[in-house]
């Protein structure tokens, strides 16, 4: 079966894939074969997320620590990028479950 993805979407595919392999599960936010996905990982340290709604923007990724302390605001925020959905996919696999 012949694919008409442009090399862009390709790759955000595969990067996709391996987030998955990577313990991300990913779920439609909004109904539709191209809706906003919603991903999450949950790590012994960490809980990771992934938002992507726009190919080229409004995609975003952080990471949180997991603690029972109570910290205001966004205290426990280690990591957030946000920006096209090839550098946001990117930087969220480049975050390890223990690092």
């Amino acid at each position: 079966m012949m694919s008409s993805d442009s090399p862009d979407l390709a790759w955000a595919k595969q990067l996709l894939d391996e987030l998955k392999a990577q313990g991300f599960e990913f779920v439609r936010t909004a109904p539709g074969l191209d809706g906003p996905l919603m991903g999450r990982r949950l790590g012994p340290e960490w809980v990771d997320f992934v938002y992507v709604e726009g190919f080229s923007h409004d995609c975003l990724a952080w990471r949180q620590r997991r603690t029972p302390l109570i910290v205001p605001g966004h205290g426990l925020v280690e990591r957030r990028i946000t920006g096209g959905a090839l550098t946001v996919l990117a930087e969220a696999l480049s975050w390890g479950l223990e690092s």
